[in-house]
């Protein structure tokens, strides 16, 4: 007679299977569209952060940008950009990645309205890609691509979404570059003041939040400075670049940048805002610059790189003129304003977008006279990371990113002290992990709920202060196309296998859930 031996639960077979089976049930319930990974009743730590712990009616949203997220980079009439030319040159882009396709947004809006929805956020910062409406530029429109947003912003009011439209996200037109040299040309004023006109007639009925430009310093500064980003032009030392000149190029970008800012805020207060009732802004980044030591030159240091740094784009807007420092250090190079110019950039905006993620030490560090001159050179400061051998703050995956939640304060505060307190929307805020991060380890990301936590409660304590702030939009929806980076890099609170592009809401998707649940009365 055979007898069966009963199997050990605690065998390694069975452990093994064991294991595996759930890694299986763990990654089909998550891939299910109607439930999640972690159960409704979970308990995450808000750091007594409530949606009650801000104003009434505090925006909480999350941000993209069409190049990022949408692909249909060359189908359905939308005519190149300049990064469609950059990303194809070998070696710009980290494994020589595209956004020909990236997350497909296009075709999958729906599924990540309904996304926000669930997590219980108000509103979506995406932007309208200038070629997909005018793939020239000027001229004739694309009306394919105007139906695309048409859906995406008629499906988010639907569900209850507010769109946030942002007109510009580094992505301009390849035939304006191709035809007078793009943002170098004071034509960019015009030609950029019209598409905006367009998009306010065409969509201003339902979006009721415009913004004109997403980081124009990030535009200078990395295309013309140092090469970095699109279109790649720099002086010979400071980058592997064909051509273009860092001690004239970026200046001139920026003051066409800010024309055209305030061209379009011009068009938008006298012709639809009267009557779609709307504001408009600018969104610019700003990094917190902390002096390395006490010392006076220091401190000037640092206050210098927030000139050259925010103060750039925000002095004009504000005050009608460039700081005094850049005036000072670049003196002729840097442009001038025309009578007729400051009344048009002063006052130029109804609020503005900060974009807040990292801090660095700043110290003084006057480069020789006879050195090629360039806009980061002309701060006169160098960059610490640490102080007495104690780091500023644990490195993210991007090599720029510190986790400093005490900068959230400072900026927020700087821009209240010295910019006359206006409305400010947080509109970035996230941190990275590496590209190569797989399911499921990818979904417990606790360390980005610990970053958003710890950043939310400084920022909040800068409203307490007084800081004029009424909205935060977390970096990013989605994992995406990175710029430089490629796929190397996943900023967003749902994850996408690249393989299928299937979304899976990560742990730090859900903490926002927590956090912006509201209270039933």
């Amino acid at each position: 007679m055979m007898v069966r031996r009963r199997r050990s639960l605690s065998s390694p077979c069975w452990v093994l299977h064991t294991f595996l089976l759930l890694i299986l049930l763990i990654v089909t319930h998550v891939s299910s569209e109607e439930s999640t990974v972690f159960p409704e009743n979970i308990r995450f730590d808000t750091g007594g952060l409530s949606r009650e712990s801000f104003p009434k009616d505090f925006v909480f949203g999350t941000a993209t940008s069409a190049y990022q997220v949408e692909g249909m980079a060359k189908k359905d009439g939308r005519g190149p950009s300049i990064w469609d030319v950059y990303v194809r040159i070998p070696g710009n882009i980290a494994n020589n990645a595209t956004a020909d396709v990236t997350v497909d947004q296009y075709h999958r809006y729906k599924e990540d309205v309904d996304v926000m929805k669930n997590l219980n956020f108000d509103a979506y910062r995406f932007s309208i890609s200038w070629s997909r409406i005018f793939p020239y530029g000027t001229g004739k429109v694309n009306w394919r691509g105007v139906a695309y947003y048409n859906r995406l912003i008629d499906y988010m009011l639907k569900q209850g979404i507010t769109p946030y439209a942002n007109l510009y996200h580094y992505d301009l037109p390849y035939a304006l570059e191709k035809k007078y040299k793009g943002l170098l040309n004071h034509d960019v004023v015009k030609d950029y003041a019209d598409f905006a006109d367009f998009c306010f007639k065409t969509f201003g009925d339902r979006v009721k939040n415009w913004i004109t430009f997403n980081e124009p310093r990030v535009v200078a500064a990395l295309g013309y400075d140092n090469g970095f980003f699109a279109p790649g032009r720099c002086s010979k030392p400071f980058g592997n670049c064909a051509e273009g000149d860092s001690s004239t190029e970026p200046y001139i970008v920026a003051h066409h940048l800010i024309l055209s800012h305030a061209a379009a805020v011009q068009r938008y207060r006298q012709k639809y805002q009267a009557k779609q009732k709307g504001r408009i802004g600018i969104l610019l980044d700003f990094v917190w610059y902390e002096p390395l030591t006490d010392s006076k030159a220091d401190h000037r240091a640092a206050h210098r790189a927030r000139d050259f740094h925010l103060g750039w784009f925000l002095h004009p807007i504000v005050y009608g003129e460039y700081p005094k420092s850049m005036q000072r250090i670049v003196g002729e190079r840097l442009p001038k304003f025309t009578k007729s110019e400051v009344k048009m950039v002063k006052g130029s905006m109804d609020f503005l977008g900060v974009n807040q993620y990292t801090t660095y030490y700043m110290y003084d560090q006057h480069v020789n006279k006879n050195q090629v001159r360039g806009y980061q050179l002309e701060w006169h400061t160098g960059f610490a990371y640490e102080r007495n051998g104690v780091p500023i703050g644990p490195r993210a995956h991007s090599n720029w990113l510190y986790e400093v939640p005490w900068g959230m304060y400072k900026a927020l505060t700087y821009v209240k002290e010295h910019y006359g307190n206006p409305n400010v929307i947080l509109s970035e805020n996230g941190m990275d992990d590496p590209g190569n991060v797989t399911l499921p380890k990818a979904l417990h990301d606790t360390r980005r709920m610990n970053f958003y936590k710890t950043y939310l409660i400084q920022l909040k304590k800068a409203i307490d202060h007084g800081a004029n702030v009424t909205g935060y939009f977390a970096w990013s929806l989605l994992d995406n196309f990175e710029w430089k980076i490629g796929y190397t890099s996943r900023f967003g609170i749902v994850y996408v296998d690249y393989n299928n592009l299937k979304r899976y809401p990560k742990m730090s998707a859900y903490w926002f859930k927590t956090l912006l649940r509201r209270k039933k009365h």
